[in-house]
C-alpha cells in the first residue's frame, strides 16, 4: 500500500489531500500541521475587520474532521521537524503532548506555506513579542485585529499592496484612523500604474487615510507600559496603539534546503507537473510534489519560474500535483497572476504584466489606456473604466491589463484578458473577439475590444 505524507495544509495541502485520498481511497495518507485549523481564507481578515463577514467560521471551507471522513490520516497541532527527502522518512513533534513520533512515506507533497517577511527593523522582534506589532496572515492574527480593532483609535499598517491597502480602508471605514506605509512611491505600486494608483490614493485621503508612501519603516519603539507603539520611518513617525506589518511572504522551505533545488528566496522549482528537483540533479523526481506558497509557477506573460503567491494558484497547483502522483498526466497552466480588489467604490482588477512591472524586468513593452463609460449613454446611469493594456511590440502578444471602474464587472474583464494572454492572444485577435452588446451590459464595443482595437491603431 501506498503512503503519502501531507506536509502542510493551508489551500494547497487542503486540495492536495482531498484530490488525492478521492482518487487513491486506499492509500495511507498522514497530513501534517502546526495550526489547529485549515484551510484559513485569510484574505476575509480586513473584511472581517469591517464587519462584512457574515460567520467566521465560513471562512474555512475544510476541516480536520472533513479530510478525517475521506481517511486521511490528521496531525493538527503537530510541528513537523525533519524531512530526509532521500531516505523517505520524517519526524515530528506532536505540539500540545511534546511527543516526538518517525514517520515513513512514499509520496510526500511539500505544501508548507509561505511565513510573513520580518525585515531587519529595529525592536520588531520585541514589538512581536509584546504584540505591539501583529502579522495579517493566519486565522490566531485575524483574531488579535478584529480583537483589537473594536477599541483601537489609531493603528500603522506597513505595506500598501492588497492586504495593507484592504486593512487600511476598513479601518477607516469603522472609524479607526489608519496610517498606510510603504517604501513604494505609490499605494498599490505593484499591482496598478498611474492613473489608476492615483484614482486610489484620492479615495483613501477622502476617507482620512494618512498615506505615507516612499519611506521606509527604521523602528519600532514600544510605549514603557506596551499600550502602544511609535513606528519610526525615513521621513517621520506615528504614535499608534498596534502595526500591522504586511511586507510580503517567503516560502516556508527550511525544512528542504539543501535537499531540493530552490529559486533564491526559497520558493521550490518544479517542472509542469509540479515535480521536485532532487539537489543536484537536472531530472525531476516523481515522489516529491510541490505545490502552493513553497513553489514557484511558470509566469506566462514573461516564460519564466517566478515566486507568486497566490490562493488561487495554491488550489490549481495542488490539484495537478494529486494527479500526477503517480506520474505526469496533467500539466500546469501557468499563471497570469490575475486578482482584484475592492476599495471603498472603487473595483481594480489586473492580470499580468503592468508597466512598470515590465520595466523592472527589463522587457520592453508597450502600453495604452483608454477611459470609456462601461455601458450606453442613454442608459439612465453610467460609469466610466479607466483600463490599460499592455503588449510586445515585436510580437504583438498581449502582456498585461488593469482596470478601474466603480461597477464590479472589471473582475471578469481581467479574467477574459487572462485567457487571451494565456492562449496567446495577439492585440489583433483581442480586438477581434466576440465580446456581447446589450445596453444593461456593455457599448456596441466593449471597452476590451475597443481597448485592443486602440493598440492595434498604436501599434501600427
Amino acid at each position: 500500500m501506498t503512503t503519502a505524507a501531507i506536509v502542510g495544509c493551508t489551500h494547497a495541502g487542503t486540495f492536495a489531500a482531498s484530490q488525492l485520498l478521492t482518487a487513491h481511497p486506499d492509500w495511507t495518507v498522514h497530513v501534517f500541521e502546526r495550526n489547529d485549523s485549515l484551510s484559513f481564507l485569510s484574505c476575509g481578515i480586513a473584511l472581517w475587520v469591517g464587519d462584512h463577514v457574515s460567520d467566521p467560521k465560513r471562512m474555512f471551507y475544510s476541516s480536520p474532521e472533513a479530510l478525517s471522513k475521506l481517511g486521511a490520516r490528521m496531525h493538527m497541532r503537530t510541528d513537523v521537524l525533519e524531512v530526509n527527502v532521500a531516505d523517505k522518512t520524517l519526524k515530528a513533534r506532536d505540539l500540545e503532548s511534546g511527543e516526538v513520533s518517525n514517520y515513513t512515506f512514499d509520496k510526500l507533497f511539500v505544501t508548507t506555506g509561505s511565513k510573513p517577511v520580518e525585515p531587519p527593523i529595529k525592536g520588531l522582534k520585541e514589538c512581536l513579542e509584546g504584540e505591539q506589532v501583529v502579522f495579517a496572515k493566519n486565522w490566531g492574527h485575524g483574531l488579535e485585529i478584529k480583537n483589537r480593532a473594536k477599541t483601537a483609535k489609531e493603528v500603522a499598517v506597513i505595506g500598501a499592496g492588497y492586504i495593507g491597502s484592504e486593512l487600511a480602508e476598513q479601518f477607516s471605514e469603522i472609524g479607526v484612523h489608519a496610517t498606510l506605509i510603504d517604501g513604494l512611491p505609490r499605494v498599490l505600486a505593484k499591482n496598478f500604474d498611474e492613473p489608476i494608483c492615483g484614482e486610489v490614493a484620492k479615495a483613501f485621503e477622502d476617507h482620512g487615510v494618512t498615506l505615507a508612501m516612499d519611506q521606509f519603516v527604521q523602528e519600532f519603539r514600544p510605549d514603557a507600559d506596551g499600550a502602544g507603539v511609535t513606528v519610526v520611518t525615513t521621513k517621520g513617525e506615528c504614535h499608534v496603539e498596534f502595526a500591522i506589518l504586511g511586507a510580503g511572504f517567503l516560502p516556508r522551505t527550511d525544512l528542504f534546503a539543501g535537499q531540493l533545488k530552490m529559486l533564491k528566496n526559497g520558493a521550490i522549482e518544479t517542472d509542469e507537473y509540479m515535480r521536485a528537483y532532487l539537489a543536484g540533479h537536472d531530472e525531476p523526481t516523481n515522489d516529491v510534489l510541490v505545490a502552493g506558497d513553497a513553489a514557484c509557477i511558470r509566469y506566462n506573460p514573461t516564460g519564466t519560474y517566478d515566486y507568486i503567491p497566490l490562493a488561487t494558484n495554491a488550489v490549481r497547483q495542488a490539484i495537478v500535483a494529486a494527479a500526477n502522483v503517480e506520474g505526469p498526466v496533467i500539466a500546469s497552466m501557468g499563471t497570469q497572476a490575475t486578482s482584484a480588489v475592492q476599495l471603498y467604490d472603487l473595483s481594480l482588477a489586473a492580470t499580468g504584466l503592468t508597466p512598470g512591472g515590465a520595466e523592472a524586468r527589463g522587457l520592453k513593452l508597450r502600453s495604452t489606456t483608454l477611459v470609456q463609460d462601461y455601458r450606453p449613454d442613454f442608459m439612465l446611469t453610467t460609469t466610466p473604466v479607466t483600463a490599460t493594456l499592455v503588449w510586445d511590440p515585436e510580437t504583438r502578444l498581449v502582456k498585461g491589463a488593469q482596470f478601474l471602474s466603480k461597477q464590479p464587472d472589471v473582475g471578469q474583464a481581467a479574467n477574459a484578458v487572462s485567457i487571451a494572454i494565456q492562449a496567446g492572444f495577439t492585440i489583433d485577435q483581442l480586438a477581434g473577439v466576440d465580446l456581447l452588446f446589450q445596453p444593461n451590459f456593455s457599448q456596441p464595443v466593449n471597452y476590451i475590444g475597443a481597448l485592443a482595437m486602440q493598440a492595434v491603431a498604436e501599434q501600427g
